[in-house]
């Protein structure tokens, strides 16, 4: 009877703990709500005329982007800032494309968002304006159905996407948080990566473009990591470079307990895709031990702390003379920043062809991207794993 009186007390204290989050989080919500409803109130009433003529400006605490919307319809300007101001982003509009041009070279804008038809100065020309004048800025353009070609036009001169009209307020809302998606995850790729040395004091970072080398790990140009342990045993595994280089991983294929490996030999192999990784051994010797959880679950690998996405334990049979072959300290530290830098080219390189092929279209775009990244990845194997 005390255990089934205990049992409804912790039931009963969950779900009031659960009923009181989700109330004060709507609280909350409903509290930000009024405040940018308010901001939107406000701002429609200041006069920004001396910067341009047509210039209202909303502004939002911490907004989650800054938006420039230039439109020639003021009733579409209008809609615009009722839905996106609630949503969370503080919003420019202008009513004349070369307002805009003036605003950009004085504000810092996340997105530029233009209608394609307009008179005088069309999106077109915007687009390349805003890309010519501030590459930073990710310009989308609106269009109606009937100028959806011009619209995938200008994604050749540098427009991040298009929306396409009609569209709802759930719709335009959706859109803007993948659009700030994708302009995040371009701006982290742009960043150069950093190679960040792992101590007791130091953790490890989750950031993509910083890649963990472990103080007192060694490491082998195939990008395998060697830890040897206190009884002799060495654990093997792939290292931050490629676990992030190559990220979701679907499958693993690891070698059966007792073989004998030789250094160079495959040990293990990774799958992504289509695509299957090899990679070989470090090290000579026998496997003594399997990581049988990257099998069940080989998703884990890219989210898991470095030492937890070993593969397998080896006997050494020469390691004294084998160690010689890997890097450790400043050594590694080095070689990593040159290791960086080579595939800094190899992105270039391929990004580069990706932006010579025209897209023709959304279906189109989707499929480049898809191959770009194929592409990416067996230059990457070849490059840096097929050692």
């Amino acid at each position: 009877m005390v255990l089934l009186i205990v049992v409804i007390t912790v039931i009963v204290f969950i779900l009031v703990d659960f009923a009181l989050r989700i109330y004060f989080q709507r609280r909350q919500e409903l509290k930000l709500r009024k405040e940018r409803e308010q901001a939107l109130d406000i701002g429609l009433k200041l006069d920004f005329s001396e910067e341009a003529k047509t210039l209202k400006r909303v502004e939002v605490k911490e907004p989650k982007a800054r938006i420039l919307a230039v439109d020639d319809e003021s009733i579409i300007l209008d809609s615009f800032r009722k839905i996106l101001v609630v949503a969370g982003y503080s919003i420019d509009t202008v009513e004349k494309g070369r307002e805009a041009l003036g605003l950009i070279l004085k504000n810092d804008y996340d997105f530029v968002f233009t209608d394609l038809k307009m008179p005088e100065m069309d999106g077109l020309e915007v687009t390349k304006a805003v890309k010519h004048l501030r590459p930073d800025i990710d310009v989308i353009v609106i269009t109606g159905y009937a100028s959806i070609d011009t619209a995938v036009e200008t994604m050749k001169f540098g427009a991040m996407d298009y929306v396409q009209k009609p569209f709802t307020e759930d719709e335009l809302i959706a859109f803007f948080n993948k659009s700030l998606l994708k302009r995040r995850d371009r701006i982290e790729r742009q960043m150069k990566p950093t190679v960040r040395l792992i101590t007791p004091a130091i953790k490890e970072s989750g950031s993509q473009r910083e890649f963990n080398v472990p103080a007192g790990v060694f490491v082998s140009q195939n990008h395998t990591w060697l830890n040897v342990e206190l009884n002799g045993t060495a654990r093997v595994g792939i290292d931050d470079f490629v676990r992030k280089t190559i990220g979701k991983i679907d499958a693993v294929e690891l070698p059966k307990l007792n073989a004998e490996i030789k250094k160079g030999e495959l040990l293990f192999s990774i799958k992504r895709d289509s695509n299957t990784f090899d990679i070989t051994s470090p090290i000579s010797g026998k496997v003594s031990l399997i990581n049988t959880e990257h099998i069940e679950h080989p998703e884990l690998i890219a989210l898991s702390s470095f030492e937890l996405s070993w593969m397998c334990c080896i006997e050494p049979s020469n390691l004294s003379e084998e160690l010689h072959s890997l890097k450790i300290g400043v050594d590694s530290l080095n070689w990593y920043k040159a290791e960086i830098e080579k595939y800094n080219e190899i992105v270039k390189k391929v990004e580069k062809e990706r932006l010579q092929a025209a897209p023709s279209g959304k279906a189109d775009d989707q499929a480049k991207k898809q191959e770009y990244d194929e592409k990416l990845l067996k230059e990457f194997a070849s490059a840096f794993l097929l050692r």
